[in-house]
């Protein structure tokens, strides 16, 4: 029994809010699996961390799916979106867990999408189908109860209660001890070059259930739709799915414990690698070292042109520059962070973009407090306080585009407080929408309390907020 592309492709429905959580439930009590032992060698699988039996089992499937739906995220080659996974798996969960069981299921090749590079470039996105999606985040959960708490305490990418503030922190206290010098390594499209076979290797270590190791496998091997042709991949792990960082970890925890063991202060996240040293002969000596053992030992490829050794405020790292104030370091938004972040925001604030101003101040908001959560953290009030004002101006301009002829600029400037004479006089003004925007015709009446009033979030009061 095996489920096909064109079964997946029917199932398509609109999402009905359908309660399938209580009929996965419920199916999952009254329906036990045939075509499996629950024991082998007189242990029950139940209850062996790893095993399918775990990882399909009805608490972390539901947790699986929550996860997967309240992620969001495109649809993959069959077009299901995260909406109507619950319908899906109310009418097929049955027998897709079935087909996992007898090693009969096949995913489908994910959707390959290329996302541009702020220094130029694409990055290769490998987006699965929802199923498949949901299916990996049930692994990946499972996989983390045995992987995540033997890894490094300087690897910070993709972990719970981890991130990249924590590891802009320890690189800062780096600094501060004295390591001055950085040897930024970079991995050379990593998701894309992962070996499988060393992969599978480093997880049968940890995965004694060989179903699940059949099954990891099959996803690294699902292939990429490109064009409408599916193409084989032999190697590499692509970016988009829930297993894949996980993976990431697992291969690169060899290299965690390497430099661990030469006593090396280092901050990783995914295949970003930083190793603070004293001086710029000792950083040479380890990137020297530590790209023989990446190439060597792991099958990976160190992109020289993008490595170096130097000094932190002269690198990049996880969109911060760390620098040295008073003998004390602290981080920076770097200028490419903040060139790609005003990119955007240039695209939200387009006068002759067609938009309203109460959705170009929704989508403002949603940009820009997730920009602020990240490099909050940052030493960047000053950047805060331009961008906030930046913002309001580009916003003025948009507004005096929209009112366009002078009767109507006329008749809102008169509603904004002024005279029957300034507003004559503002409303048949010929300078143009950049330079009206900054003058006093719209900042003594387009005011600050003006967009707050409209729902406008101040980055500076967040910026304020979080220190």
């Amino acid at each position: 029994m095996k489920v096909s592309q064109n079964n997946q492709r029917l199932q398509k429905t609109k999402y009905l809010g359908s309660s399938a959580q209580d009929r996965v439930e419920l199916e999952y009590k009254q329906r036990a699996h045939r075509g499996f032992s629950a024991t082998s060698k007189g242990e029950n699988r139940e209850f062996e961390y790893g095993s399918l039996e775990r990882i399909l089992s009805r608490e972390n499937l539901l947790l699986a799916m929550k996860r997967v739906i309240s992620n969001k995220g495109s649809h993959g080659v069959d077009g299901m979106t995260v909406y109507e996974l619950k319908q899906f798996l109310q009418t097929n969960w049955l027998k897709i867990r079935e087909d996992i069981f007898n090693n009969e299921y096949k995913p489908l090749p994910v959707r390959r999408v290329e996302i541009p590079k702020p220094d130029g470039g694409t990055r290769l996105l490998g987006i699965p189908t929802v199923l498949d999606r949901f299916i990996q985040q049930a692994i990946a959960q499972e996989l983390n109860l045995i992987y995540d708490e033997n890894f490094s305490e300087n690897s910070f990418g993709f972990r719970p209660r981890r991130g990249a503030k924590d590891a802009i922190k320890k690189a800062e206290s780096y600094i501060n001890e004295g390591y001055r010098w950085v040897v930024d390594i970079d991995l050379e499209k990593f998701f894309d070059k992962v070996n499988h076979d060393i992969l599978m290797y480093k997880l049968s270590k940890g995965i004694k259930d060989k179903r699940v190791l059949k099954l990891i496998r099959k996803y690294l091997q699902s292939g990429i739709m490109i064009n409408g042709i599916a193409v084989s991949n032999e190697e590499g792990t692509p970016q988009g799915g829930p297993l894949s960082p996980l993976l990431s970890n697992i291969m690169l925890d060899e290299l965690d414990k390497e430099l661990e063991k030469r006593g090396h202060k280092f901050c990783r996240y995914a295949d970003d690698c930083n190793i603070y040293v004293k001086s710029k002969r000792a950083g040479e000596r380890v990137m020297e070292n530590i790209t023989s053992f990446i190439e060597g030992k792991l099958r990976l490829k160190v992109n020289i042109n993008k490595s170096a050794v130097e000094r932190p405020w002269k690198r990049k790292f996880l969109g911060f520059t760390l620098g040295i104030m008073l003998g004390k370091a602290y981080s920076s938004i770097s200028k490419q962070s903040l060139k790609k972040h005003k990119d955007k925001l240039r695209e939200i604030l387009s006068r002759s973009k067609p938009m309203t101003l109460e959705q170009r101040i929704i989508k403002l908001n949603q940009v820009n407090i997730g920009w602020i959560n990240y490099y909050g953290i940052a030493k960047c009030k000053g950047i805060v306080v331009q961008l906030d004002k930046w913002i309001k101006q580009r916003l003025r301009m948009c507004i005096w585009k929209q009112w366009k002829k002078v009767k109507t600029r006329y008749k809102n400037l008169k509603k904004l407080g002024l005279n029957h004479y300034q507003a004559i006089k503002f409303a048949n003004t010929r300078k143009g929408y950049w330079r009206v925007a900054n003058s006093a015709i719209l900042n003594t009446t387009l005011t600050n309390q003006f967009f707050n009033d409209l729902g406008l979030k101040s980055l500076t009061r967040q910026y304020i907020k979080i220190h």
